[in-house]
């Protein structure tokens, strides 16, 4: 009964067909008709033209997003516990040619206006400090929580005067979008670029770069080939990336996932750490607590030395979330 990461889970059926269904002759790189479609489609979902590339994995789409908006000499504003920061190897860096990252502290793994504003305001407006040109936030958190929109707007109203871009790290985007109930162009907010995660929600290797300002994909265009990022087949990656659209499978996928997440939650009491907003659970438990569980077969991930996180997927078992809440409550 595993609950690692929801990018262990299964290939949804529907994606499989699609990639099967796309195994044609077609013309390479980005020029066959379902890449060609994807502007289209994100356009019904957000109600508004935007420009997607797809990318193969997340660490990518993030940084293929970021590098349209900062220089070398610049920098990004993001929360301690983003994933840019804690588990993207120094992709960021590598990508943005040595741009940094500018970090703040705030609860639930989110960035506020009252942090981003100190952050910024502690920048001196001369050559011999990076200055800020972009910042990025994860929706949903790293801890599994989700912006409202009346947030987003707050942050925005921060950020635009400073004419500073915003980028949505989206791997968990559906997951907020099935836990707010609004539509997905409320959920995204004010961003330029969004990364539309697909792979931890029933995808094989393909995500989805959103450029709401349009222009930014150009360069993006360019940057993805620089960086390998550019496969001679990216029909399969756009298959797949069409199939989670169609029907909304990435809402009830994400919806599902959810549900599991909520009812591990719901057992946890005073155990919990985060509200659980999304699909990840983090709760208080000590190393002979977390070791009675492993002993009755839970899978999961250690979050320093007194806690653990459990993350369910669209394809977790009712009976195994179901068990999981028991165990949690027996502790």
């Amino acid at each position: 009964m595993q609950f690692l990461s929801d990018n262990a889970a299964a290939v949804h059926p529907n994606v499989w067909r699609a990639m099967q269904a796309a195994d044609d002759a077609d013309l390479p790189y980005d020029g066959d008709r379902l890449s060609r479609a994807l502007d289209d489609a994100f356009a019904q979902l957000f109600g508004r033209e935007v420009a997607v590339l797809w990318a193969a994995t997340g660490t990518a789409a993030n940084c293929l997003a970021l590098s349209t908006m900062v220089q070398p000499h610049g920098a990004v504003l993001c929360h301690r516990e983003a994933h840019i920061e804690m588990d993207e190897g120094g992709a960021p860096g590598f990508f943005l040619h040595g741009a940094k990252l500018v970090l703040v502290e705030g609860d639930h793994a989110k960035v506020t206006p009252e942090a981003a504003r100190a952050a910024l305001e502690a920048i001196r407006d001369d050559v011999h400090q990076a200055q800020v040109h972009a910042v990025s936030i994860t929706q949903a958190s790293e801890y599994g929580c989700v912006y409202r929109p009346a947030e987003l707007s707050r942050l925005d109203m921060e950020l635009a005067p400073r004419g500073l871009r915003l980028h949505m790290d989206g791997a968990r985007f559906a997951n907020a979008v099935a836990h707010l109930l609004r539509p997905a162009a409320e959920v995204a907010g004010p961003v330029d670029a969004l990364s539309f995660g697909c792979v931890k929600n029933g995808g094989m290797s393909a995500e989805a770069v959103v450029f709401f300002d349009p222009g930014l994909a150009d360069v993006a265009r360019y940057r993805r080939k620089r960086a390998g990022h550019l496969p001679s087949k990216g029909r399969f990656l756009a298959a797949q990336l069409l199939a989670m659209l169609e029907g909304d499978l990435w809402l009830h996928n994400a919806a599902a996932a959810n549900a599991a997440a909520g009812e591990i939650g719901a057992a946890a009491g005073g155990r919990l750490l985060h509200p659980v907003e999304a699909n990840e659970v983090f709760l208080q438990c000590t190393a002979p607590e977390r070791a009675a569980l492993r002993a009755q077969g839970f899978g999961f991930y250690d979050w320093g030395p007194e806690a653990a996180r459990f993350v369910a997927a669209w394809d977790t078992r009712e009976e195994d979330a179901k068990a999981l809440a028991r165990a949690v409550a027996a502790l």
